[in-house]
């Protein structure tokens, strides 16, 4: 059986990680072999990058922000999504490259072929097999946190999330057989049920190279 790699992608408060965990307990429940991973934080490294990225007091210059998240996710490709995936295992990952693009890209405004060369380097060219983009407009976000909670990123202003919400409509127009794009306003049920549908009917008897 070969193994999947889908990714959920969204601004933050976006509902992506409630997503992604329900579409991994489904996908277990109906017999495949899971694993549940997100970035930064999908492994030791990781998640002393997630310290040093999200910590609402840190001044992060935006290349060394770039480039540290293409530090954890190299190490997340070699020893965590590379392998599972060679053990014909459906990889369920909260964030993936798209993150960086419109984030670093889109949102800092660093050059976007630059971003994406680095992204090549890191994921040694691997890609989803789906992407799944919860996409939300920044007023019902708004509704869904506490300001003061916010993290680094979080706090970076409507303006930033505008341009953010946009990238990822870029990539979603650009490559829409890879990206399939639902409404994050939909209730969590629904959505979760449209998603695995949609996973299930996108991925039947998909086969991945070894590699």
């Amino acid at each position: 059986m070969a193994g999947l790699f889908i990714t959920f992608e969204g601004i933050d408060r976006s509902g992506k990680t409630t997503q992604a965990e329900r579409l991994a307990e489904r996908l277990r429940a109906a017999g495949r072999s899971v694993v549940f991973t997100r970035e930064p934080g999908g492994t030791g490294l990781g998640r002393k990058v997630r310290g040093l990225l999200l910590e609402r007091r840190s001044e992060v210059d935006p290349s060394a922000e770039m480039l540290l998240f293409a530090a954890d996710r190299a190490q997340h490709v070699n020893t965590v999504i590379r392998p599972a995936l060679l053990q014909g295992k459906v990889v369920v990952s909260d964030r993936f490259f798209d993150s960086t693009v419109v984030y670093q890209g889109h949102g800092r405004g660093l050059d976007l072929d630059r971003v994406q060369a680095v992204q090549e380097v890191a994921t040694g060219g691997l890609r989803p097999d789906l992407t799944v983009l919860i996409d939300v407009d920044l007023e019902t976000v708004k509704q869904r946190w506490i300001p003061e909670d916010a993290d680094r990123l979080e706090a970076a202003g409507d303006a930033f999330f505008d341009r953010v919400r946009k990238g990822y409509q870029w990539i979603w127009q650009a490559e829409p057989e890879r990206v399939l794009r639902v409404d994050g306003r939909l209730p969590v049920e629904d959505l979760a049920c449209r998603i695995y549908s949609e996973v299930r009917e996108r991925l039947a008897g998909a086969v991945r190279p070894n590699g």
